[in-house]
């Protein structure tokens, strides 16, 4: 007997993609090859000992809660103290407001599952996060382009006519590195009101900032703007994701959604029904990382060496990259953003960089349009200054070669 598994797979297995970086991390992989494509934090940045520490006492003094089967929406000390901690940025929430997710993939793909049916359309920013795109095509939906200039997206243009919600990276956007302004932000708000507009806000870089002065989440002016407005109540129309993943570990795979409770409850068996509970001895070691009041002087350390990491790449692309193209100016996060002459296409790039030992990401594949042909997303966060130097100097002598 043969199985033809072509007949037996579901329909929605035609709406998923692979995920375009992924792939050319295979390749970037080799001894070497100095690779500035991959979102991943500084290793050496791992608070270890402090982690292991932590790790060897909750396991000896606390099985039950680090050992144990859990809670769905997460391990109650650890969501009262984030619910702490978000009060504390502008962002009202309770204890019930927070759900604890394997990962802001899972968060996103979670609430893709509660809230999208097929054939609904999404806003997005054009381009956006790969990963947001991959989750949200699961389910079938069409795209809506909200374009991005360098003071974040364009929310006087966007149009959010029968779309179900509006995913937004406002603060050091993947992939372009870019923060939308102060007044972006509260007309993209204010618009929310008027038009009953619900705001996915993903905010995994925002404590990473290394310039400049912090601004208010969308979250935390939503709340500002419910006042304003004579309404009460803890978040309504935005929804807030952030992660430990570049302040920890991303391998902790340990993220939260602020919601309203009456989206916290459907998100929860939505959980149920995937990993039933994200993994306790990550929770508990978290819970006591922030109890003990560690989490500040880690994030100064990731903010002081990633601050003279995107230096380095900055006077690299001045110095050999050629004159008059655009680059992203990031004050945080892990990204910087390159648009090259529009007669270079950087997928047809790239094998010839990995030739040279050097690898990037082609920024086609974070948009929903066919543009971005010419553009590429660079990384400087787990690259030293040395071999930003080095990598840049390299991509030069390549695209000098194809102008």
């Amino acid at each position: 007997m043969t199985i033809d598994w072509n007949q037996r797979y579901a329909q929605r297995l035609e709406w998923m993609t692979t995920s375009a970086i992924r792939d050319i991390l295979k390749c970037a992989q080799a001894p070497g090859l100095i690779s500035l494509a991959g979102g991943w934090p500084e290793a050496e940045l791992f608070p270890t000992r402090q982690l292991a520490e932590i790790a060897q006492d909750v396991i000896t003094n606390m099985p039950r809660e680090s050992l144990q089967y859990g809670l769905t929406d997460g391990f109650p000390p650890l969501r009262a103290l984030l619910a702490e901690q978000m009060s504390a940025q502008g962002i009202p929430a309770e204890m019930g407001n927070i759900i604890i997710t394997s990962g802001t993939q899972q968060s996103l793909d979670l609430l893709g599952r509660i809230l999208l049916d097929e054939d609904d359309t999404v806003l997005v920013e054009n381009p956006t996060f790969l990963g947001a795109l991959q989750s949200f095509k699961a389910y079938g939906v069409a795209f809506r382009a909200v374009n991005m200039d360098d003071d974040g997206a364009d929310v006087a243009r966007l149009d959010p006519t029968d779309c179900k919600y509006y995913y937004a990276l406002p603060t050091f956007q993947n992939p372009t590195g870019v923060t939308m302004s102060l007044a972006r932000r509260k007309q993209l708000i204010q618009r929310s009101f008027d038009q009953d507009l619900v705001i996915i806000e993903d905010d995994p870089y925002g404590s990473l900032r290394f310039e400049g002065d912090p601004l208010p989440t969308l979250a935390a002016l939503a709340s500002q703007e419910a006042v304003s407005r004579g309404l009460t109540g803890k978040p309504s129309n935005v929804v807030y994701c952030s992660s430990f993943s570049k302040t920890l570990a991303p391998g902790l795979r340990l993220s939260w959604v602020v919601c309203p409770k009456e989206v916290a409850e459907p998100l929860v068996m939505a959980k149920q029904g995937t990993d039933l509970h994200t993994n306790a001895l990550s929770q508990v070691i978290a819970y006591e990382f922030l109890r003990r009041g560690w989490l500040p002087e880690q994030i100064a350390r990731i903010r002081e060496t990633y601050r003279v990491r995107r230096q380095a790449m900055l006077e690299a692309i001045e110095e050999y990259l050629p004159q008059g193209i655009y680059f992203s100016r990031p004050q945080g996060g892990l990204f910087l953003w390159v648009e090259l002459p529009p007669e270079i296409d950087t997928v047809a790039l790239l094998p010839e960089a990995v030739e040279q030992q050097v690898a990037f990401v082609p920024g086609s594949p974070f948009y929903i349009t066919a543009d971005g042909k010419n553009t590429m997303r660079l990384t400087f966060a787990s690259v030293r200054p040395e071999l930003i130097r080095e990598g840049i100097r390299r991509l030069g002598e390549i695209i000098k070669r194809h102008l």
